[in-house]
């Protein structure tokens, strides 16, 4: 029986899993978006939304002690002084009223070629970001019901379109 299976291994051994994410994460609060294999984004999206939340954590404490803590917890993460300075300082600000769900991950939909692993890129979500809201119809429909939903969803598409009118570029 595998225990403390829930974490990403990646195929490596501890010490280089951490300094590795370590590593992509300092890479993304520098640039603020990288290019990387889905695997390592799926590792990494937990790793720097608990610095995120250290970093916000810390803006909202009004002892310095506390606040030199959570730079230092962080600090033992990321293990780039730049980095943790920029998160503390200014990149906090874009994620203050967003609770949790700091980053986002796209699947390129191409492989590498030496090893034909799947790309992926992952950045973080604009302040203003809203995401994607689920429609209240997102249940799947069963029996006879489902048979007739598919004939009502085909003519409103086509209809959608023609209502809508171009809009033109002016400057």
């Amino acid at each position: 029986m595998r225990h403390n299976t829930h974490r990403h291994g990646m195929g490596v051994t501890k010490e280089h899993r951490a300094a590795m994410l370590s590593n992509m994460a300092a890479s993304l609060i520098e640039h603020g978006r990288i290019e990387t294999t889905l695997a390592k984004a799926k590792a990494l999206r937990p790793f720097i939304e608990k610095v995120i939340t250290k970093a916000k954590r810390a803006a909202a404490k009004t002892d310095k002690k506390d606040q030199i803590h959570l730079r230092r917890l962080a600090m033992a993460d990321i293990r780039n002084e730049d980095a943790v300075n920029k998160l503390f300082n200014e990149t906090y600000k874009e994620f203050v009223n967003r609770s949790g769900g700091y980053t986002r991950i796209y699947k390129l939909g191409q492989q590498r070629i030496s090893d034909a692993a799947e790309m992926a890129l992952i950045e973080f979500v604009k302040a203003d970001d809203q995401g994607y809201k689920k429609s209240k119809g997102a249940k799947k429909a069963k029996g006879k019901k489902a048979a007739k939903a598919p004939k009502a969803e085909a003519a409103a598409p086509e209809a959608a379109p023609a209502a809508e009118a171009p809009k033109s570029e002016t400057k």
